[in-house]
């Protein structure tokens, strides 16, 4: 096995840092963007469906972006490309502060879209510096740098937004600049130029992945709830805000806060509760009842009537949330080891762009039957809408478990002893 070409302590601190900070982006604006919005339109269904489009093209611009900045490292190197990125979303995020108009802070949402799509750069980085007595620690750092930065964006960006709506888009710039300016001095390019590609650009086709679904018949219905899934948790980040400043009068420090909760109850759900879980049940019962309980729980919260009691729909519906990595492990299980990287790539497109498409539907909704005194006022309509699609993945996987088994529990006994 050959060595790392640079496995030095502050290259992986470095990475660590990047996909902290990387995770922390959307998450340190997301509090206080409604009232950026607002300072620049009136009306707050417009307010909403604005806010949509933000977090839309947001997502739409990493998915398209993601593949272009992956190639673009293999041919100039890791390096450069990580610190335009990092230097790139500085200051893009100095612009966003200071955008007198609309347009121009959409204009900052693309860039900071398309440098934010770093993270593949930043993942083969960690593949370049690794062998096979570190490449399970240093991927580890990947989740544990995204877990992190899910759980402190909300709570500095909602702390910082009680100074001016500006202060959130400021320090999200610091971060970014110290780190740009920290690898700069420190990061030695991980690629050396014996290994870089040509620049091809038929492999930057980022839905060529999902054609690999289409031809996984055997899990075709598994993959159907996966989407269904993906695209009904992507409800959170897409309405959280706006419908607790709403529903409930909640400041950004307030959202901010309870969106930390949100990254701390899913890396406990997912991160601890899962292995238990999944030992003692089997993945596909699970995966089965745990969608069904998210199902249940997206219902909850649009029947929430005060902030008390959505934090305890939140801690209670949290407990299911082990179903995700129950059902991808289904998935994976089901198709062979030489098609893995396809797969997890192509699960990986499908999220992103659920990831697009929820925003645009779910604050168009809101926007729609939020206002008080309309003629159909359901604020919490959306999440409804999400209990219906989880609700929908549970008969999927359902629906898989009776074709494929005539004994359901049986399986799942060799599965753990396995």
């Amino acid at each position: 096995m050959t060595k790392p070409l640079s496995g030095t302590k502050a290259s992986a601190t470095f990475i660590f840092i990047t996909l902290v900070i990387e995770a922390m982006g959307f998450g340190i604006v997301m509090p206080v963007l409604p009232d950026v919005i607002r300072r620049l339109i009136s009306g707050e269904a417009e307010v909403a469906t604005i806010y949509g489009y933000f977090i839309a093209v947001f997502a739409a611009l990493q998915f398209l972006f993601a593949p272009v900045l992956g190639r673009l490292s293999d041919k100039y190197g890791r390096r450069p490309v990580l610190l335009i990125s990092l230097f790139g979303t500085g200051v893009d995020y100095v612009f966003m502060a200071l955008a007198p108009t609309l347009g121009l802070l959409f204009l900052g949402r693309l860039i900071s879209g398309i440098c934010g799509a770093s993270y593949t750069v930043a993942t083969a980085y960690l593949a370049d510096i690794s062998d096979d007595s570190n490449r399970a620690k240093n991927f580890g750092l990947m989740g544990a740098g995204f877990g992190l930065g899910f759980i402190l964006g909300p709570a500095i960006g909602g702390v910082v937004a009680s100074q001016g709506a500006a202060y959130p888009f400021l320090v999200s710039a610091a971060l970014n600049l110290l780190n740009f300016a920290f690898g700069y001095f420190v990061l030695p390019e991980s690629l050396p130029k014996s290994l870089r590609r040509d620049f091809i650009w038929s492999e930057l086709n980022p839905f060529r992945s999902l054609v690999v679904l289409a031809s996984m018949k055997t899990v075709s219905l598994l993959v159907l709830a996966h989407l269904l899934l993906q695209l009904a948790g992507q409800t959170h980040p897409s309405i959280w805000a706006i419908y607790t400043e709403a529903r409930f009068g909640w400041s950004a420090a307030e959202v901010g806060l309870s969106l930390a909760a949100v990254g701390l109850l899913s890396a406990f759900s997912q991160g601890v509760l899962t292995g238990p879980l999944v030992k003692r049940f089997g993945e596909r019962k699970v995966g089965l009842w745990g969608t069904l309980g998210e199902g249940l729980g997206f219902i909850a919260y649009g029947f929430a009537a005060t902030g008390v009691v959505l934090y305890g729909v939140l801690f209670v519906s949290s407990m299911f949330w082990a179903s995700h990595p129950a059902l991808q492990s289904l998935i994976s299980r089901a198709i062979p080891p030489g098609k893995q990287g396809e797969l997890q790539g192509a699960l990986m497109s499908l999220t992103s762009l659920t990831a697009v498409v929820n925003p645009l539907i779910m604050t168009r909704i809101f926007a729609t039957t939020s206002v008080a005194g309309g003629a159909f006022y359901l604020p919490g309509a959306p999440y409804y809408i999400a209990g219906v699609l989880a609700l929908g993945a549970f008969i999927s996987i359902w629906r898989w478990e009776k074709q494929h088994y005539e004994a359901p529990a049986a399986p799942d006994k060799a599965a753990v002893q396995a």
